[in-house]
């Protein structure tokens, strides 16, 4: 059968936006991993289960936020460049920062990890000696330290994988995949923008969130994969139907206050004594549990979408140097946020004081590492660059790029 071929979709500014903020919402999570009870690779004298609600906010969706938003960057790019030529940049923008990240960027979080946890004495060169030859002797109750390891990365290498799914999903269907995605375009409308996608990412998260909890070291990650990669593909296909987003707009509110509700009920749950539940209840509780939190993250991402539509659907000079800037911004953010709370601990600030300090300076010292690293073409395809930047004056405004991530 043959099915004419779609033309290439018109560029999302708002979704560049989505992405954006995403990322940034980064640097305060993983500002606030430092002060909650939760094992990170350092931690406050002050931590507590206090700031806990709040960080529940977000991550049940942001990381699946970004996947969506990368599935419709990537697709776009695909429906114009040849597969070997998608495939190619994809591996160079994404290869190249995950083997820097893992041999330069990463090391610092590991050292401080095992100075806090283990008192280990050793100094930073002796470390990475240990570091390059996978030493496995950094250990304690929880377990022993993996190294090398990619860290905060993990969506990198992740991202890197979905691609060639992509590809591969592609490559076999042709343009069956743009007739896909206009029959899930025709499925979703109405309230079954909000039913269909909440009810498979439930079913994803009962079947294998207890099963397989998460590691991210891509073997045995089987929950996030199937959560994640349908995600990606998702977005993939929404690229290809423009028309859906403005239904996703007319939703914003709707989406937001039963995301809003999820997060609620959510709190509740994780806040019960274990007590309270009865053994014999507890996996149909779970069960519930798990379809309230599929909603949420889902309409979550639907209202982070949908806002944006309405409001940032824009282009102006802040996208484009944000556009930029933020997949170098997260590749240094986590490194820095170790690195600044170990050698402020000695001050005894009081953890909102700190806490600011910490933010202002991981924003401040991430955008001044990305603003050296654009100026020089050996290090931009460190940070995830093209080795020359893009003549955007040059460029027609639908040619998407946002290709790092």
């Amino acid at each position: 059968m043959h099915l004419p071929k779609t033309a290439p979709p018109a560029r999302l500014y708002f979704l560049d936006w989505v992405r954006i903020i995403a990322f940034f919402i980064l640097i305060f999570y993983h500002v606030g991993m430092y002060y909650v009870s939760w094992y990170w690779h350092v931690k406050s004298p002050a931590a507590s289960h206090g700031p806990e609600p709040f960080m529940l906010l977000s991550s049940p969706w942001r990381l699946g936020l970004l996947f969506l938003v990368s599935g419709v960057a990537s697709s776009m790019m695909l429906a114009r460049t040849k597969m070997v030529s998608f495939l190619g940049r994809r591996s160079v923008r994404l290869l190249v920062p995950l083997v820097f990240g893992v041999l330069v960027v990463v090391p610092p979080q590991s050292y401080l990890e095992v100075v806090e946890w283990v008192n280990y004495p050793g100094s930073y060169l002796d470390f990475m000696r240990l570091y390059l030859i996978g030493y496995g002797g950094f250990c304690r109750p929880a377990g022993c330290l993996a190294i090398p390891t990619w860290n905060h990365l993990w969506f990198v290498a992740y991202l890197w994988i979905y691609t060639l799914g992509l590809a591969a999903l592609v490559t076999v269907l042709g343009q069956r995949f743009d007739l896909l995605a206009q029959k899930l375009a025709g499925l979703l409308t109405g309230w079954k923008i909000i039913v269909v996608p909440a009810a498979a990412l439930a079913t994803i998260r009962i079947l294998l969130a207890v099963r397989f909890p998460e590691n991210h070291a891509v073997i045995g990650d089987w929950f996030n994969h199937a959560n994640y990669f349908s995600l990606f593909v998702l977005g993939a296909l929404l690229a290809r139907t423009p028309a859906f987003w403005p239904r996703l707009d007319a939703l914003r509110w709707e989406c937001l206050g039963i995301a809003a509700a999820g997060w609620a009920v959510f709190v509740v749950w994780w806040a019960l004594p274990d007590a309270v539940v009865p053994a014999s209840q507890l996996a149909a509780w779970r069960t519930l549990m798990g379809a309230n939190i599929a909603l949420f993250a889902w309409c979550a991402m639907g209202a982070a979408c949908g806002f944006a539509h309405r409001h940032l659907h824009h282009d102006n000079a802040a996208r484009r140097y944000l556009t930029e800037a933020v997949f170098p911004v997260y590749i240094a953010h986590q490194t820095l946020i170790v690195v600044l709370a170990h050698s402020l601990k000695p001050l005894k600030l009081a953890p909102g004081t700190e806490a600011v300090l910490l933010i202002v300076m991981t924003a401040t010292a991430s955008f001044g590492i990305f603003d050296v690293v654009r100026r020089l073409p050996l290090l931009r395809p460190l940070f995830g660059l093209a080795r020359t930047p893009r003549q955007r004056a040059a460029a027609p405004a639908s040619v998407p790029t946002a290709e790092a991530a």
